[in-house]
């Protein structure tokens, strides 16, 4: 099992510059890039997958207070708990960032068969 190797297409879809085949995220790449796509998904956005989505996009304009930030922190880790396995969250921190209208979104994981923890900041931004 140590030789599993985690591959995604990459979701720039660039083509591999000898093969002219689209390219891939190996490891960790791989894993980062899922993550951040599972936060930065709405729920009903995906076809035939409804549920897969955070949709932390809709606490953008919501009145920043403890029990909003308890549901966020609760709906990014649900997300990635279910449609992540190769992810184990061991840090999630969501911070707001009033003067810049964002939100900063802290998240530390582990990867399976890899001993370094893995961090990824997602900014999200309102854009009215």
């Amino acid at each position: 099992m140590a030789d599993t190797i985690f591959s995604d297409l990459n979701l720039a879809f660039t083509a591999h510059p000898v093969t002219g085949a689209l390219s891939r995220k190996l490891e960790r790449e791989a894993v980062r890039q899922s993550v951040k796509s599972l936060v930065l998904t709405n729920r009903g956005e995906r076809p035939f997958k409804p549920d897969i989505g955070c949709s932390i996009r809709s606490y953008l304009f919501e009145l920043w207070t403890p029990m909003v930030k308890q549901q966020m922190e609760h709906a990014v880790l649900e997300v990635i708990r279910n449609y992540e396995p190769r992810a184990r969250i061991i840090r999630l921190v969501i911070n707001d960032n009033p003067d810049m209208n964002s939100l900063i979104v802290s998240i530390a994981f582990m990867i399976k068969n890899d001993p370094n923890p893995v961090t990824l900041d997602v900014i999200l931004s309102r854009v009215r």
